[in-house]
């Protein structure tokens, strides 16, 4: 599904998922050193987002989607499903609005599948 992702939407680098605490679950496509970066970094971007979001008087406090856009390309991180995420990491070719679409109908059609049991000293809970 991560493939499906990767040639449905042109100008995709690298497509991470990752639990909650930022342990690559997944990748498709780039450098596997690289993903792992990608995920630890996640983490505290997501926690980040949630944090802010709370300050938000009619938000729930959860972070949906994040989008970065950096010079030469734009990064995403969407929540996935208890404890999951998925990012993706693409350059300009990739249109905004039609990868938050596709992140979304792939989250709505795995989602369950991407969840990632909470963690406490490195143990399952």
């Amino acid at each position: 599904m991560l493939r499906d992702l990767y040639d449905g939407v042109p100008g995709i680098e690298m497509i991470v998922v990752l639990s909650a605490d930022g342990l690559r679950i997944a990748r498709y496509s780039g450098d596997p050193d690289a993903a792992d970066r990608v995920a630890a970094a996640c983490a505290g971007l997501q926690s980040l987002a949630s944090a802010v979001s709370q300050e938000i008087p009619t938000s729930d406090g959860d972070m949906k989607m994040v989008l970065i856009e950096m010079n030469g390309g734009y990064f995403y991180l969407m929540a996935a499903g208890p404890n999951a995420y998925l990012a993706v990491l693409s350059d300009v070719r990739c249109e905004p609005g039609r990868m938050g679409l596709s992140m979304a109908d792939l989250v709505a059609r795995i989602g369950p599948h991407l969840t990632s049991p909470a963690r406490r000293n490195g143990q399952t809970v």
